[in-house]
């Protein structure tokens, strides 16, 4: 069993669950520090504090990457770094008291990688939640929720204060007590507990005590622990990765999310879309120079010149593919002007169903004369924009970018496209979700970037689809060669 992934071994679990208890209440239990805190940012902060304080060096080339002990292990860490013995107690005691006070709860803690990006997607599943079982003590229930909640909020995730379970004992003791009696009180709340996460193999072997029919899945964060690694149940899964690829199938992907296939500029990648299930394709549209035909290109021609050897993919190529599928297509106006009359004239005589038709342009290519064209055109299109250039205002000013956003919209714009790589995405798609403008997530290149997107759910999302795991070889697999041999069914 432990051969698999982790975050795959769950999410089998996790599917059988759901098809043996369809009405009942599940839920992923998971410990806090260790487990979704890199608690070595901690010990970090602290120790940089020492020598600010107190005017030494000890710690100047300290980084994460060194940090290789248990909280409670620091003394370990302090003789690794050769520090004098007679400095070595001292530091000791500056460390424990200022471990777990209000100011470094909620300052100094950091996810591991993926960690919450998972806690949001189990959070986001019919009748399933999301417990935490802490030994961290009740008098800190408060600062824990806070500073939870204020790492969670870019990835709209929400620690409920019911669903939190704190120590009753003080700090370090009882402690696999205490997170079994945490499972008890979750289960008597109605609650059916398929999952606990731990990173202490103790914690996991007092609760497999428990469950006499070993209903609960233990998985094993193999981070930082105390415990001695011999008393994990032998049926335990462990890992390192919280794999977001390895935890979501494709079968999984929200409804409601629309996907658009990105570059279907060439035969190889068009072939590639239309035998998926993918609905939406993109192409780039540019006029060819020499003899004004719409061409299906990324590239301007002036910095890759036409030649007969670097044949393009021509417009009624691709419109005349698609009107014969259900496929729906979206273009993306390198160009304006010209481009657009020769695009609507295309789209007339291959007679396509104007619902199926979605226009993006940057607002300083197509202009406001532009959209209004294609909205008057076709009016159950969707008409989009990039927002990019307006990340500083959205953040700095925001009623200033909203005046310019709803401008977009008397335009016939009815969606926005954020870069998934643009400083402050999270941020700047948090803000376009207040205000109600819908939104198309760009530029995503994998799997992982595409899953993380998803957990945001916006409107759409606009990606490479180049996923072999998934058996999907969009743009740039096409070309090298590295692509499904489909048939194409859909034509």
């Amino acid at each position: 069993m432990n051969q698999k992934n982790w975050m795959t071994q769950l999410s089998f679990y996790f599917e059988n669950c759901r098809i043996r208890y369809p009405d009942e209440k599940l839920m992923i239990v998971f410990d806090i520090d260790r487990t979704i805190l890199d608690v070595r940012y901690m010990i970090l902060n602290i120790l940089n504090d020492y020598d600010r304080r107190h005017d030494t060096s000890f710690f100047k080339n300290l980084n994460i990457s060194k940090i290789n002990v248990h909280e409670n292990q620091v003394d370990h860490l302090l003789s690794q770094l050769a520090i004098p013995p007679e400095e070595q107690q001292d530091i000791f005691e500056w460390y424990h008291q200022k471990c777990w006070t209000e100011s470094y709860l909620l300052t100094a803690h950091q996810p591991f990688h993926g960690v919450l990006e998972v806690i949001r997607w189990f959070q986001l599943q019919k009748n399933t939640h999301v417990g935490l079982n802490t030994s961290r003590p009740e008098s800190i229930r408060k600062e824990t929720l806070c500073s939870l909640n204020q790492l969670g909020q870019t990835y709209k995730i929400r620690f409920e204060d019911s669903l939190l379970n704190m120590s009753s004992y003080t700090w370090g003791k009882h402690v696999p007590k205490s997170k079994v009696e945490g499972i008890q009180k979750f289960q008597d709340k109605g609650f059916r507990v398929f999952a606990f996460v731990d990173n202490e193999a103790e914690n996991l072997s007092a609760v497999e005590k428990i469950d006499k029919k070993r209903e609960i899945f233990l998985l094993h964060a193999n981070t930082l622990f105390d415990s001695k690694r011999v008393s994990l149940p032998f049926y335990a899964a462990k890992g390192d990765n919280y794999d977001l690829t390895a935890l979501i199938p494709k079968k999984s992907l929200p409804k409601q999310v629309q996907f658009v296939w990105q570059g279907i500029n060439d035969e190889d990648n068009l072939r590639q879309f239309l035998a998926s299930d993918i609905r939406w394709g993109e192409c780039d549209l540019r006029m060819a120079p020499k003899n004004k035909e719409v061409a299906l290109r990324h590239d301007p021609f002036w910095k890759t010149p036409f030649e007969p050897e670097n044949k393009f993919f021509p417009l009624d190529a691709l419109l005349n593919r698609i009107s014969q599928t259900d496929k729906s297509i979206k273009f993306d106006l390198k160009e304006g002007g010209p481009l657009i009359d020769h695009l609507i004239e295309a789209i007339d005589d291959h007679k396509i169903d104007p619902a199926r038709l979605w226009f993006h342009g940057d607002s300083d290519i197509v202009h406001e004369t532009g959209f209004k064209t294609l909205s008057m055109a076709y009016p159950k299109a969707l008409l989009q924009t990039s927002v990019d250039f307006l990340a500083p205002i959205i953040l700095s000013k925001p009623e200033e970018a909203r005046a310019t956003l709803n401008v977009y919209t008397s335009w016939g714009v009815s969606r926005f496209l954020l870069d998934w790589r643009i400083k402050y995405m999270r941020a700047l798609f948090e803000k376009m979700e207040a205000w109600h403008f819908k939104t198309d997530i760009g530029n995503v290149h994998n799997l992982e970037e595409f899953l993380e997107a998803i957990l945001l759910m916006p409107s759409s999302i606009t990606a490479d689809f180049n996923f072999p795991k998934w058996q999907y070889f969009g743009r740039g697999a096409g070309q090298n060669g590295r692509h499904h041999e489909y048939t194409e069914m859909c034509i």
